[in-house]
């Protein structure tokens, strides 16, 4: 809302001379890039073509003619961009196979030329939208005329919604899943039909994502195998001229977090590029409640049979890669107590890891030890597995015996890596197996990339496209690693698999308190040795009584 203007102005707030303080902001860039892009599927344009028309025609005779100028404006707009997908919006966008397929980048000039809509002012067009409510109007207007068969149905593929909609749902799928609580069937049956019934809303959002500068976005077409799987996408380059907004009114703006680092982003691509002077900018960042001796954040840079850790995309997928991350996990369950926490860089790698350890028989090693639970992909079983393996461990804690415990294998970026508490004895050691860089293949991110070489200075040496893809490895991994240290009195190691990690560009990115205490361990001995000292240490002395908390 506040990083919206239309919803900022709707709902009546005034920035003017404020004190704007954006808490948890380690999201911030890609929370204003995802608010102010918009998606459209090619079964929505459809439909709202349909939906528009029989409007038209049925109050053809009631309607001003500038309404109905207006009105077949969008409806040609609509008919346009079908086309640009490869089908035609008076069939059935289901049954039309797209020729092409692919993935296609284009600016904002290129789209709106080669789709044939360069001549049509969208300015105006989107100024009737908001003036005339014609998405309502329309709505109002299926829900009471239009039948079953009006609502085209939505698959899996087509379930988007565009800009603060798919943003603002997201954060309601969160409250739910935090409040404990699941929409049942009747409720999902009935956002769908609201979606089917209302595709204008989100399509006005992308007609007025198009109005930005030509050098501040990308419209993607993303053609599939029918016309009403395939999309258009727009995809906001510059974060900043929307946050310009709210810098310019605002007293000041406090970005705050627990995890910030690195900071280089929040400087050059919003508030230099949104025109604030670098003397108004005042970096604060403190150390840690915990004292030095609670904490032991280790760089492996070798496993136990000497073997290098590299996770590159050439060299993790090496079955003496997976063997040695095994190994590596054996060792520090025999004196790691309670939970033990490890992320894979991609749920795709883990399953693959752990076909592996099946396979030879390394699984049921760890399971002499440590039970072993996998983090879910669907978000409301996430809850139960927590649940079970806090249990286990406050079990095993309670009973003794050889099993000391629980392991969880979990995703960076996955439901675990934020906002899950892995506190006391729920993990007592987090391990971080590789480094989990962002697909540099994906077409968005590659735009991203070559947007920023063109717009921003080269820093110490490196591209700012190199730098993006680092900055946005290492914050993945600050959010991950610091869900087992939550209060003064807590303990836990930190582990991290791959010698790249020790790179000075790479070091420097994590967060200064665990930075300050981190060991770089050419060799496993040592590292293990270490290990063992610390938690031995902290079992015999440890002044905090688990707690188990979620």
């Amino acid at each position: 809302m506040l990083l919206h203007e239309p919803t900022r102005s709707a709902a009546g707030i005034k920035l003017k001379d404020q004190v704007v303080i954006i808490d948890e902001a380690h999201n911030l860039i890609d929370t204003i890039t995802c608010i102010h892009s918009a998606e459209v599927s090619g079964s929505q344009l459809c439909c709202a073509h349909s939906q528009l028309l029989q409007y038209m025609e049925r109050y053809r005779k009631r309607l001003k003619a500038k309404n109905l100028m207006y009105i077949k404006q969008i409806l040609y707009l609509l008919e346009r961009f079908v086309a640009m997908l490869g089908g035609n919006v008076n069939q059935n966008p289901s049954c039309q196979t797209v020729s092409q397929t692919g993935t296609l980048l284009k600016s904002i000039n290129d789209f709106l030329f080669q789709s044939q809509i360069d001549n049509i002012n969208l300015f105006k067009v989107q100024r009737y939208c908001e003036k005339s409510l014609i998405s309502r109007k329309l709505f109002g207007f299926v829900e009471r005329y239009g039948g079953p068969a009006t609502a085209v149905k939505i698959n899996k593929e087509n379930q988007k919604l565009g800009g603060l909609q798919n943003f603002l749902l997201t954060l309601q799928q969160g409250s739910d899943k935090e409040a404990g609580t699941l929409q049942s069937p009747p409720v999902k049956a009935e956002n769908d039909q609201l979606r089917a019934t209302s595709p204008l809303m989100q399509i006005e959002g992308f007609l007025a994502a198009l109005t930005n500068a030509n050098q501040d976005g990308r419209v993607i077409l993303n053609r599939q195998g029918t016309v009403g799987q395939s999309s258009l996408k727009f995809l906001l380059l510059n974060p900043a001229v929307h946050f310009a907004k709210v810098v310019e009114e605002c007293r000041a703006v406090i970005i705050a977090g627990g995890t910030m680092q690195p900071v280089a982003d929040f400087r050059e691509q919003l508030l230099s590029c949104a025109g604030v002077d670098p003397a108004r900018v005042v970096e604060f960042s403190c150390g840690h409640v915990i004292p030095p001796e609670n904490i032991l954040p280790i760089i492996l840079c070798s496993g136990p049979s000497n073997q290098q850790l590299e996770f590159t995309y050439q060299t993790r997928d090496l079955p003496q890669m997976m063997d040695e991350t095994g190994r590596i996990l054996c060792n520090l369950c025999n004196v790691v107590p309670g939970g033990v926490v490890c992320f894979f860089p991609s749920y795709e790698y883990e399953k693959q890891v752990y076909a592996h350890w099946e396979k030879t028989g390394l699984l049921t090693r760890l399971a002499t030890k440590k039970k072993i639970f996998q983090e879910p992909k669907k978000a409301n079983q996430v809850e139960q597995v927590l649940v079970e393996y806090a249990k286990c461990i406050q079990r095993c804690s309670q009973a003794g015996g050889q099993m000391t415990g629980a392991l969880l294998l979990s995703v960076v970026g996955g439901k675990m890596s934020e906002g899950i508490n892995f506190s006391d004895d729920l993990g007592r050691c987090v391990i971080m197996v590789g480094m989990p860089y962002p697909n540099i293949k994906s077409p968005e991110l590659q735009e991203k990339m070559t947007w920023l070489d063109k717009t921003m200075p080269r820093a110490a040496g490196q591209a700012p496209s190199r730098v993006l893809i680092e900055n946005l490895c290492m914050k993945a991994v600050n959010q991950s690693i610091g869900r087992a240290i939550r209060h003064q009195k807590d303990f836990a190691s930190i582990l991290l698999l791959d010698h790249r990690y020790a790179r000075p560009a790479i070091f420097n990115k994590l967060p200064q308190w665990i930075r300050e205490r981190t060991q770089v361990k050419p060799a496993f001995g040592s590292a293990f040795a270490e290990l063992r000292k610390f938690h031995r240490g902290k079992s015999d002395t440890s002044l905090c009584a688990p707690e188990n908390r979620l």
